[in-house]
């Protein structure tokens, strides 16, 4: 099932079930993926990837600006949001099995130093795009180039 069909199933379950803040959650993605289909670089299951990544990303960081204002009702609220969206976006990959794939691309890539990163950076991104956040990619490929 693609995931535009299993995003409006999961709709109508949370409107049978009153589920407010998955409801909000499930809308946000049907919104996002209305204007991929409208936009003028297509819809393609990367830049649907992406978009969800984006929008999980909003809110955590909007999560952070609303706990440093003390305003933990509205960042609980965010946080939800963000779990739901998580919850349809591939299964993320630990430090570990990061490091051990940069560790990989470093090799095949031919890279010894920091001034390698960008090639480095360029095909683990690509490698590692929906599984790994990309600043632990970064993390990653500095403590390993600067070894």
């Amino acid at each position: 099932m693609a995931l535009e069909e299993k995003i409006n199933a999961d709709i109508k379950s949370a409107m049978l079930a009153k589920d407010a803040a998955k409801l909000e959650s499930l809308r946000a993605v049907k919104s996002a993926i209305l204007l991929l289909k409208t936009s003028p670089e297509g819809y393609t299951d990367e830049t649907e990837l992406k978009a969800m990544q984006k929008m999980v990303k909003q809110r955590k960081e909007t999560a952070e600006v609303y706990k440093t204002q003390n305003r933990t009702d509205l960042a609980e609220v965010e946080l939800t949001q963000a779990a739901v969206i998580e919850s349809y976006l591939p299964k993320q990959m630990s430090e570990e099995e990061i490091k051990a794939e940069v560790a990989k691309i470093i090799a095949s890539v031919g890279a010894s130093s920091p001034a390698d990163m960008g090639k480095v950076m360029g095909v683990a991104s690509k490698q590692l795009a929906g599984k790994a956040d990309g600043k632990i990619i970064s993390t990653f490929v500095k403590e390993l180039l600067s070894k």
